[in-house]
């Protein structure tokens, strides 16, 4: 897929071993292996694994080719795949290797994220490290792996000190006979298929080919599934996957060149500084579809930690777009107030046409910003503003000016991912948004890399087909499963549409499935629409359901065609249930709730209408305890809302 006459070069002399300071310059964070033995002149074949909660990952080197392989519950996840760089000189690294030193440790700790799916994360895993030598070159690089009990991850030590420039990275996939894996390319929609059969696709000024991009889930044989993610990467090109020909069941590494957009310079190589440490390749593992959704959190413990000293000003909430006028933003405002929202936004135009205005320092002549903003901070509402990313040609001088107008956050759009300049911009873009104390929203093809945890004012980002198209239900409830597992997703909710394909009991849910700290809500709506409350009996969940939580239950799920949630903050739990086009009832146990009584107010579907969007919500209560189950019942392309108070 790539050609080989690209010219990369390795330079400088050998040094040392990769010590914790080289590895922290790299951008990863990572202490040094806490024991090692030295394994110089030994060529016989050799392997060694890392397990944690019956998780596995492996190492092995045989006539000097490296392979890694993965297993959950001594079942194969990814069969014996291949490893190595090749560098721009041609050199190829784990073809011909010698292991020269090998290290391993188990770590567990806990850390307390800004905001998340809960409110502490265990990092516990067990990594198996080894340092290598290319007999050709002399080249010394070494590989990592981790086993997490809820999945494995590795990435590649560059140990040499000076420079090198990498064109591709050999990573493989093989994963078992009969796997099925969910591909979707740019804003597309998740398509079934098999590894080696992904639809050739791009432009002529984007990468081009059987590619897919990441998160990726396999479902695999025996119930098990997977999804393949990345995370920290640093000064480095998105990661995405291509079908092999002539294997049907392999998927290789594919380092874009282009952004997702075509737009901006070709890079067909990333030169970094040495030692160096590579992103990590993730493979996040379910033994059943749910225990996926509750895994997503692996990411996260491989992205370095919160680079912020404060994060007190950060705060996660709900959203209404305003329309482009003085009156409707202090309408939002008002809105906002009285609907339990923390922002508004005036989305692109707020300066005039995005791709022909190219200055979003001034606002057009229908928006008085100064008197919008100063009614918002009055109400304890905060401002949000769209900013297009032809307009961020000096992010430093406008993020300050908006700092001074009383701006909270901000929303870019068209951000071109994909090469390691855009990855470095990306991050860039983060970074200084947090020195002025701005939050940021990153729109259209932009996929996660678990740096919400290093910069948490990241708050969201999309990178997916959004709800604002209409999907089906189907892809409704695949979302789960695949793009919100790399990290959250900017997925506005489109309450009360006729367009919508669904049922607005399904459109409620989504606030409790997905993962989406910073909540879009009532896309496309005015608040007029709801100077009738009585009209509209989803209000009250709207007004009560958080965007972050102290912890979350994956209760019942399928990729593909359900998914149940429980999410809890405070003393309450909030469930959300999400069905494909299909009818269904699913039974749901409370045993996650504490004792004695509880009381659940239920928005489920009434009776189907002849369109989805025209099933009615109809509001019940009852009482429950942790020792029954509670009866979801849910229309064709319908879902449920449920609150659970104790008393």
């Amino acid at each position: 897929m790539r050609p080989a006459s690209r010219r990369v070069m390795l330079k400088g002399a050998a040094t040392a071993g990769l010590t914790a300071t080289g590895l922290t310059a790299a951008g990863t964070g990572t202490a040094p292996a806490a024991s090692a033995a030295s394994t110089a002149g030994d060529d016989r074949p050799r392997s060694v694994t890392a397990r944690m909660g019956g998780t596995s990952v492996t190492l092995s080197v045989a006539h000097g080719v490296l392979r890694w392989s993965a297993r959950r519950g001594g079942r194969t996840v990814v069969a014996a795949s291949a490893l190595g760089l090749r560098l721009d000189d041609g050199t190829v690294l784990g073809r011909d290797v010698r292991v020269i030193r090998e290290r391993h440790r188990t770590r567990r700790t806990t850390w307390t994220p800004a905001y998340g799916r809960n409110a502490t994360v265990t990092d516990h895993y067990q990594e198996q490290r080894w340092d290598l030598t290319d007999r050709a070159s002399g080249i010394r690089f070494g590989v990592q792996v981790r086993a997490y009990r809820t999945g494995v991850a590795l990435r590649y030590l560059l140990l040499d000190q000076g420079t090198a420039t990498i064109a591709d990275e050999l990573t493989t996939f093989v994963f078992p006979d009969g796997t099925t894996v969910y591909s979707a390319r740019d804003e597309n929609a998740y398509e079934p298929v098999a590894p080696g059969s992904l639809p050739v696709t791009g432009t002529a000024t984007t990468d081009n080919g059987p590619l897919t991009d990441l998160p990726l889930t396999a479902t695999l044989p025996g119930g098990l599934i997977a999804c393949v993610c990345e995370s920290s990467r640093v000064m480095y090109p998105r990661l995405m996957l291509g079908s092999v020909p002539g294997e049907p069941n392999t998927l290789s590494a594919f380092l874009m060149e282009h952004t997702a957009r075509g737009t901006g310079p070709v890079e067909t190589a990333t030169t970094v500084t040495t030692p160096f440490a590579t992103p990590w390749r993730a493979v996040v593992i379910g033994a059943t579809h749910a225990e996926l959704v509750d895994n997503a959190e692996l990411v996260l413990n491989l992205a370095p930690p919160n680079a912020l000293s404060d994060t007190a000003w950060i705060k996660p909430g709900k959203v209404f777009r305003c329309e482009l006028t003085t009156a409707a933003g202090l309408q939002g405002v008002d809105f906002a107030v009285a609907r339990g929202l923390e922002y508004i936004e005036y989305d692109a135009g707020w300066y005039g046409p995005e791709f022909s205005t190219p200055d979003a320092t001034r606002p057009i002549a229908a928006i008085d910003l100064t008197s919008v903003v100063s009614y918002a901070t009055s109400q304890g509402i905060g401002v949000f503003l769209y900013v297009n990313r032809l307009a961020l040609t000096d992010a430093d001088s406008l993020f300050a000016l908006y700092k001074s107008w009383g701006v909270r956050g901000i929303k870019l759009g068209f951000i071109n991912d994909g090469t390691r300049t855009m990855t470095d911009r990306i991050i860039d873009w983060a970074r200084t948004a947090a020195r002025y104390e701005l939050l940021i929203d990153m729109h259209d093809d932009v996929r996660p890399f678990g740096y919400e945890r290093t910069y948490p004012n990241w708050i969201s980002l999309e990178g997916v087909r959004g709800n604002e198209q209409f999907p089906t239900a189907t892809h409704n409830v695949t979302l789960p499963f695949a793009r919100n597992i790399g990290g959250p997703m900017d997925y506005t909710i489109c309450y009360g549409q006729s367009r919508d394909k669904t049922t607005n009991a399904h459109q409620m849910a989504m606030a409790a499935v997905y993962y989406q700290p910073l909540n879009f809500l009532f896309w496309y709506d005015k608040p007029s629409k709801y100077n009738n409350p009585a009209n509209w009996p989803g209000l009250p969940w709207f007004n009560a359901v958080p965007v972050t939580w102290d912890e979350s239950r994956t209760l019942a799920g399928a990729i593909g065609e359900y998914i149940a949630v429980a999410r809890r903050n405070g003393s309450t739990w909030y469930l959300g249930a999400m069905t494909n086009e299909a009818s269904r009832t699913l039974s749901l146990p409370l045993s996650f709730l504490g004792g004695g009584t509880w009381t659940a107010t239920v928005y489920a579907d009434g009776t189907p209408g002849a369109n989805p969007y025209q099933t009615p919500v109809v509001v019940g209560t009852r009482t429950v305890t942790a020792d029954g189950t509670l009866d979801v019942a849910m229309a064709p392309a319908g879902g449920q809302a449920v609150v659970l108070k104790p008393g």
